[in-house]
């Protein structure tokens, strides 16, 4: 007994000192551990004290580049207002003063600051813009009102001939907005909204100017002009319908889709109508722009402002000269389209198709002259009538200042013309019809080249 109880003792104070090594060493690890986590957030805090340093010296630096703007504005603005100033004094240099706006990119306005240089060539300014440079220094001063910008302090405005040159590049050439842009060292974004500016300016100051019905002395000139071309009294107008094409639009695609030129070319097309009419020597009098490219002639006659006017009593007693595809109406005249026309018939078709053919090359030089009528452009739908408004102005300006087509800009126009369902609108008008075939025909005045 007593030699278990000595073994008993020995073993419990055996595993007295084991636990003992077991906790100091638990102990130590402890110690070790804690140790070890004061110093990684000792580490951790001193990172964010630091960070936070470097915020306050990034907001710093930030302040002072932010002042340092400032004062470069104000010293601008200031100059500006010096030289301005010093323009309004005697031996001032107007323009000095001119500073572009710090975030405008620097674009080369290289060939623009070329043409218009006084010495620049007058024919190659003539073949770029289908005018001569006096010609377009009138439109420019004409419209200078109406779209001149004043310079403000952090940019300097587009000069009147650069935003009118940059709308006439567009409608001679019908380069796509991105070319125009390098060209002039203008954005694309300014490019296509100096030309819808300008076109609107044209519509509204020059329109009324230069796009006019006659009247009075110059209603008297018009008559005894085509009378002595053709023969044929009282006509005040030679009138032509044409299609300008665009893309497919998004709403009322149908409505656009022209049958006839999809057939002819092979190609889905879509289009809006142009209708004119012209005096004897091309110059328009009177537009209808707009219609979808669907509708025949005589649907798009039905529907413009001269139809309304005539219906009104306005063109009582007076011709307006059409092809074959309008009606015979008490004011507009029209060949013959039956079958087995009598000589008397063929001899008439004969002069009203000179007639008709003024109208249609007025149309052939109005898209030759002006490229972007030739293709689909990028002007949405809603303001090509702007667009092409400004395009007919323009034409009449260049045929009243006489300004001749360069022989390489010719346009072969081709347009479907269709017989109306109801081609006899007057039983009055058939009647004149036929008094005027007869009256060519005794007076030895109508044509004999179908003999």
């Amino acid at each position: 007994m007593l030699l278990l109880e000595e073994q008993e003792k020995g073993d419990q104070e055996e595993q007295n000192r084991a636990s003992s090594e077991d906790k100091s060493m638990f102990d130590d690890n402890h110690r070790k551990k804690t140790r070890t986590m004061l110093d990684y957030y000792s580490n951790l805090q001193d990172y964010y004290t630091e960070e936070e340093g470097n915020d306050r010296i990034i907001k710093r630096k930030k302040s002072r580049v932010l002042a340092a703007s400032v004062a470069t504005i104000t010293a601008v603005a200031d100059s500006q207002s010096e030289e301005k100033e010093k323009t309004a004094k005697p031996g001032g240099n107007p323009g000095s003063g001119q500073h572009r706006r710090l975030w405008v990119k620097d674009r080369s306005k290289a060939w623009w600051d070329e043409c218009n240089r006084p010495d620049y060539p007058e024919e190659e300014f003539k073949k770029w813009f289908r005018m001569s440079r006096q010609t377009f220094d009138t439109i420019c001063e004409e419209l200078n009102s109406a779209i001149a910008k004043e310079d403000t302090t952090l940019r300097t405005a587009i000069p009147v001939r650069q935003r009118v040159a940059v709308c006439i590049w567009r409608l001679a050439t019908g380069e796509p907005l991105r070319l125009v842009s390098k060209r002039f060292g203008l954005g694309i974004s300014t490019c296509h909204k100096l030309v819808l500016e300008v076109c609107t300016a044209i519509r509204s100051v020059l329109m009324p100017k230069y796009l006019q019905w006659p009247d009075g002395d110059s209603l008297r000139k018009v008559k005894e002009d085509f009378e002595s071309a053709s023969g044929i009294p009282n006509v005040v107008g030679s009138m032509y319908t044409t299609h300008i094409p665009i893309i497919a639009p998004k709403v009322s695609v149908a409505a656009y889709f022209n049958k006839r030129h999809t057939e002819r070319n092979q190609k889905t097309s879509y289009s809006i109508t142009v209708q004119g009419v012209v005096d004897p020597n091309g110059v328009f009098t009177d537009v209808c722009i707009g219609w979808p490219g669907s509708m025949p002639d005589d649907q798009v006659l039905e529907k413009s402002a001269l139809h309304q006017r005539a219906s009104g009593g306005l063109l009582k007693g007076v011709w307006i000269v059409g092809g074959s595809g309008y009606p015979l109406m008490d004011w507009v005249l029209v060949p013959y389209t039956q079958q087995h026309l009598t000589w008397t018939q063929h001899a008439f078709n004969e002069k009203i198709g000179e007639i008709q053919r003024v109208a249609k090359d007025a149309f052939a030089r109005l898209k030759g002259r002006w490229s972007c009528l030739q293709k689909r452009t990028e002007v949405k739908l809603q303001d090509l009538p702007v667009v092409l408004g400004a395009c007919c102005v323009l034409h009449n300006i260049c045929e009243m200042k006489n300004e001749e087509m360069h022989p390489e800009l010719t346009f072969d126009l081709v347009d479907d013309e269709m017989i109306p369902e109801i081609p006899l609108r007057s039983t009055n008008s058939l009647k004149a019809r036929d008094s005027i075939a007869h009256n060519l025909l005794h007076h030895g005045l109508a044509g004999t080249a179908f003999l």
